[in-house]
């Protein structure tokens, strides 16, 4: 058997490229986007004003993926802002990794715009690894209208590492023998899962380089660092012995988080958006069968500042009004009632496959009742899905229905409902 060969597709500027292809494929605009200084970007006005995609022309601005918006303009004052298009950007995914998975059948999509896949045994379809590399590269750019970094290695680990050298629209190898080379003298921070927090205790340490990491003493960086000391020490050795897996793997937990767009200073503001929240989440969980026996609430303060609180449920559920009346009774207890907030979050985990409830005197719901609520959500869930989520709403939002299903994914995204691309796009 030959050596295993593993491709990191990754789209380069993804929605801003996206925007530009389709505005010139489909829409027939003239200016291509990426060939001037202009930024994807969330609403100023919604506090959604960051940078979530940028041209080349942008970058040589100084202009940051993830900056806020008006430092952005700062730079370059003539800067073209086009807001997200989330169904276009699910569309163009799809496009994206049906053409991978003509190369191989072998593809595991890590997110919206990246993937790897296996192309292992396929050289007398395609040829050599850089060949094919340089055919799907071709096509993509030819076909869908969009450019990709390709890394090419033995492992999934590496060739992700291999994707994000010199962009854009270039193929990198980086096999075991080229890690002396290509690899070690890189900045710990290059290597995944090395986050800022992480590269401070590492100087600390006197580790600077990718090489300095791989040659450490495992032991110190164990007690050091704990159990991620040892995985980022295999990790700058090379070590990663990942399968490429064509079907996702199960949520190990539901979530979702929204930045309101103004300051919430009350409860009664706080609990109708963390009822949104808690409705895409229930219906989420339904959805896949799941059910969840641990909820948190995450807050963030105007001023940036984090805090959480976490409670454990008797039994495990999927229920929205269960999990909305947790989550504000611990949101209550975690919150001052005078910070002002900017961000709040829900998460459900400790995900199992069967409901399962302990029942007392004192809860003021018996079997049957619960039996009930469940028929319930399932009923506004098949009248959603028929006829959209906002065919049905609780009374909470009869005076203001924006939010009244809300969080991290757009609606696009949760419904499956997508903006028509044509096949060529």
């Amino acid at each position: 058997m030959g050596q295993r060969v593993i491709f990191h597709v990754d789209a380069n500027s993804a929605f801003l490229s996206w925007s530009a292809a389709y505005r010139v494929k489909v829409l027939g605009e003239t200016t291509d986007l990426r060939d001037v200084p202009s930024v994807v970007a969330g609403e100023k006005a919604s506090r959604h004003g960051i940078i979530l995609a940028k041209s080349m022309p942008a970058k040589k601005y100084g202009i940051q993926t993830g900056e806020p918006l008006f430092q952005a303009l700062e730079k370059c004052p003539d800067l073209v802002v086009i807001p997200p298009d989330y169904s276009l950007y699910v569309e163009a995914s799809r496009h994206f990794v049906q053409m991978l998975r003509q190369f191989s059948p072998k593809v595991e999509q890590y997110s919206i715009d990246e993937a790897w896949v296996d192309m292992s045994g396929t050289q007398r379809l395609w040829g050599s690894p850089l060949t094919a590399a340089e055919q799907m590269r071709k096509r993509i750019n030819e076909e869908l209208g969009f450019t990709v970094n390709i890394g090419i290695s033995s492992n999934k680990l590496l060739a992700k590492m291999a994707g994000d050298f010199e962009k854009p629209n270039k193929v990198h190898t980086l096999f075991p023998e080229e890690m002396e080379e290509k690899f070690f003298p890189l900045p710990v921070r290059d290597l995944f899962l090395v986050g800022a927090a992480t590269e401070r205790k590492l100087r600390l340490m006197g580790i600077y380089t990718i090489g300095d990491l791989a040659r450490a003493d495992v032991s110190l960086l164990r007690r050091r660092l704990g159990k991620h000391g040892e995985t980022i020490w295999h990790f700058a050795n090379g070590r990663n012995a990942d399968a490429v897996t064509p079907e996702p793997a199960e949520n190990k937990g539901y979530g979702n988080s929204v930045t309101t767009s103004t300051d919430v200073v009350t409860y009664d503001h706080a609990h109708q958006v963390i009822l949104g929240l808690c409705e895409t989440i229930g219906m989420r969980m339904r959805r896949d069968g799941k059910c969840g026996g641990c909820i948190s609430v995450h807050l963030r303060t105007n001023d940036f500042l984090h805090f959480s609180h976490q409670s454990q449920l008797n039994g495990a559920t999927n229920i929205t009004e269960q999990i909305f009346r947790e989550a504000c009774r611990i949101f209550d207890e975690a919150w001052d009632g005078v910070t002002p907030l900017r961000q709040l979050g829900v998460q459900m985990t400790k995900i199992t496959g069967e409901p399962y409830q302990q029942f007392d005197l004192f809860s003021g719901v018996s079997p049957e009742q619960y039996e009930k609520k469940i028929r319930l959500d399932e009923t506004v869930d098949a009248l959603r899905d028929k006829f959209g989520e906002d065919v049905i709403r609780r009374a909470k939002f009869a005076q203001n229905p924006e939010g009244h299903m809300t969080g991290g994914l757009d609606k696009a995204r949760r419904t499956g409902v997508t903006k028509p691309v044509p096949d060529e796009f």
